[in-house]
């Protein structure tokens, strides 16, 4: 029992002397003169954020249809304010920093309550700016405590504990570190690759002076070039050999080769489509199956379809090389449609036309060129005449446009106008017997 009573003893004594310590410290001028500049930068940093939050800089948001570089500087401006407060106190707390180190050797309370207050900037800034919510999950539970520990000067210990836990596995040495990493920064320039890649695609697009298959193939280029840069940049981050993309490519190469030519033909397939422009964003398709929609999307893999009734259909690449389809718009969004109806024999044939064209000249949409509205006789039927008739107008009779409608009521009024009738169908039953004989 006596290692106990020794054990006990010399914890007796580091309490003692920890206890002495940290009284002799907390009733030092020091400690009062940090303590005072903490308190200090605190009041301070509310009354400087207050004053600020008045400037109309910071307290009237920018006109939301202003454009320019005011506008901008005006709206960045706007989105500081809620970090006013968290900013001036890291700010005043580096100036207490240096006023305690002039008097004192030591500030390490007032470090202490800075790397606390950056801390709290970099949670007011990401809930700020990051919208997304998986990117802003992995800023508060990644970024802040990677920051927490830079700001206490503990992140190289960390990082070099992590990296000691490995896995061996021949040439290749897997690290909790090298994981870690990994994952963070495959993330983030995975997002910050979408939102380049978005915004870049959308300014080329917005270039009126090139024409709208050449928009679509730059857009594709930029795209590919900007994530073979990331691909690049992620290499270098995570500290390995560019030289080993040489034997990863040769490997791609034959997994191209065996396992993914559909994938291959059909990135192919797009990069040809874009150079050829026999499709182009806007073009309303009709596949060789009956499938139809405009096209919404021109993807490196695949084509999506938009169909009139909100469907999206999913096109591979290749089918549009090696398949027969319709494209109804590409060099013209003109189409000529028709319209059939029936009137009467007791109609005179050689007024109907005159009538109905004149009918359907008058719909907005009814164009003069190339023709101009014709009244056709097709054939006498059943029950009346038959006629058709053919009209141009720009776009398609489906979805918002609905041509035929109007056509066949402005068929309908001009009829109805002009004394003109649509006959029902109607059967003639003869007996030729006549009745049986009644029972007796």
């Amino acid at each position: 029992m006596d290692w106990l009573t020794n054990i006990f003893s010399n914890w007796r004594a580091w309490r003692d002397l920890a206890l002495d310590t940290a009284i002799e410290w907390l009733t030092s001028p020091a400690f009062y003169m940090q303590a005072g500049a903490i308190v200090l930068a605190w009041f301070a940093a509310l009354f400087i954020a207050r004053w600020l939050a008045r400037r109309p800089m910071f307290s009237q948001p920018p006109a939301p249809d202003a454009t320019g570089l005011r506008a901008r500087i005006d709206r960045l401006l706007f989105s500081l304010r809620d970090l006013l407060k968290p900013l001036a106190l890291v700010l005043l707390l580096a100036v207490g920093i240096n006023v305690v180190e002039s008097m004192y050797a030591n500030a390490l309370l007032v470090r202490l309550a800075q790397g606390l207050a950056v801390v709290w900037l970099l949670y007011a800034a990401i809930n700020r700016y990051l919208t997304q919510p998986l990117v802003r999950k992995a800023a508060i539970w990644v970024g802040i405590p990677a920051a927490t520990l830079q700001v206490f000067g503990l992140f190289d210990e960390v990082a070099g504990w992590l990296d000691s836990v490995s896995l061996s596995v021949g040439n290749i040495r897997l690290s909790v570190w090298f994981m870690l990493k990994a994952a963070v920064f495959g993330g983030l320039f995975y997002w910050l690759g979408q939102m380049t890649s978005s915004a870049g695609q959308q300014a080329i697009r917005r270039q009126e002076a090139l024409e709208r298959p050449t928009r679509e193939l730059f857009a594709k280029l930029f795209e590919l070039a900007l994530y073979f840069l990331i691909f690049i940049l992620f290499m270098q981050v995570l500290g390995l050999d560019l030289t080993a993309l040489a034997i990863f490519g040769g490997a791609l190469g034959v997994g191209l080769g065996f396992g993914l030519q559909q994938i291959a033909a059909n990135f192919i397939s797009g990069i040809i489509i874009l150079l050829e422009r026999s499709l182009t964003v806007g073009d309303y398709i009709e596949l060789e199956d009956g499938k139809a929609g405009i096209l919404k999307q021109l993807n490196m893999r695949a084509s999506v379809l938009e169909t009139f009734d909100g469907k999206e259909i999913v096109v591979p690449n290749e089918k549009f090389i090696t398949t027969r389809f319709v494209n109804w718009t590409h060099d013209d969004p003109r189409q000529r449609y028709e319209v059939e109806f029936t009137v009467s024999y007791e109609t005179d044939p050689h007024r109907v036309p005159p009538i109905i064209e004149a009918a359907v000249s008058r719909h907005p949409r009814v164009l003069q060129e190339p023709e101009k509205p014709d009244c056709e006789l097709r054939g006498f039927g059943d029950n009346g005449i038959d006629f058709a008739v053919e009209f141009w107008v720009e776009g398609l009779d489906d979805g918002p446009n609905k041509f035929s409608s109007d056509v066949l009521f402005l068929v309908w009024d001009a009829l109805k106008e002009n004394g003109i009738t649509i006959p029902y169908p109607r059967r003639e039953v003869r007996l030729l017997n006549g009745p049986p004989p009644a029972a007796s």
